[in-house]
């Protein structure tokens, strides 16, 4: 452990920075910030950093396999023309339901985008009115889950027969059987459930050896999970509480790269935490991560 470094390296003071993805071809970082409504992409050679305003709550952005990004704006799926600016809107989600946004995204091993909503309003989203869907490359939208109070972190199983799943309140890291063919899933299962202090589970990544980093918001931390036997293997502190998402990159993926939130902290807890709301690199893991996939659509 004691080779394990944590630096800030984006410094940009997110209200809730979310969502880091790798991009291979650019070797940048693509992240946003929900509540400050912009996508970020920031290139570790030069670190410089490029921004786009979304106009309303951006939960996500991943890379589109024609080009540009597919973004979840406000409850709408939309393209974005980077060198433009421009946002299209592809298709809306829990239209019934206009006090929802989406929140978290993912694309699966065979370019299908996985997104999920949640409530606005903090104090609400007890009642679980959120959902996960499925978007494929013709825009066909499939509800996979209701009563949902936060949907968040994804991923994959390295013979892609599993989807890893966090629901946040629910304080549990879960599992599905997925068909990767068709977008099925089902046997739902508990793999990890947050101990007392750990915080609320987030976004997660899957390593190349088949396990799961966890941030935990309010816990300020990472955790490293075996999801084969639900054993924590290690703990990554971090310098703020809001740790909200992570991902691997860099040139051959060993860097983790962990985002964070500086919402609602009060003026006592920002002169204790600088940090809040930047970008971490932790180095010397030991492990290496895997290339995302781009959306298909």
């Amino acid at each position: 452990m004691s080779s394990v470094k944590v630096e800030s390296v984006v410094k940009v003071n997110a209200m809730i920075g979310e969502g880091p993805v790798w991009e291979e071809s650019e070797q940048t970082l693509l992240f946003v910030d929900i509540i400050g409504q912009k996508i970020h992409r920031w290139s570790p050679t030069t670190n410089q950093i490029q921004s786009v305003e979304t106009g309303d709550t951006v939960g996500f952005a991943v890379p589109r396999s024609s080009g540009g990004y597919v973004a979840g704006v406000g409850r709408s799926i939309v393209a974005v023309d980077w060198s433009t600016q421009k946002m299209t809107s592809l298709v809306d989600l829990d239209e019934d339901k206009p006090n929802n946004r989406l929140n978290n995204g993912k694309v699966d091993p065979v370019g299908r985008l996985l997104a999920g909503t949640m409530r606005k309003e903090e104090e609400q989203m007890e009642r679980k009115e959120g959902a996960l869907f499925s978007v494929t490359s013709d825009l066909k939208v499939t509800k996979h889950l209701s009563q949902v109070s936060i949907s968040n972190g994804m991923d994959w199983s390295l013979d892609q027969r599993t989807l890893f799943y966090i629901d946040s309140l629910a304080l549990t890291v879960d599992a599905f059987d997925y068909n990767v063919n068709t977008g099925h899933l089902g046997n739902r299962r508990v793999v990890y459930h947050l101990e007392e202090g750990e915080g609320l589970p987030d976004g997660m990544t899957l390593d190349a050896a088949g396990r799961l980093w966890v941030a935990c918001y309010n816990g300020g931390r990472v955790i490293n999970i075996d999801p084969a036997t639900g054993v924590r293997l290690q703990t990554i502190p971090l310098p703020v509480t809001k740790t909200t998402s992570c991902c691997f990159g860099g040139p051959d993926y060993s860097d983790l790269f962990v985002t964070t939130a500086s919402l609602a902290l009060d003026q006592s807890e920002i002169r204790q935490q600088p940090l809040a709301g930047n970008t971490f690199k932790v180095t010397g893991l030991g492990v290496k991560g895997r290339p995302s996939h781009s959306f298909s659509g």
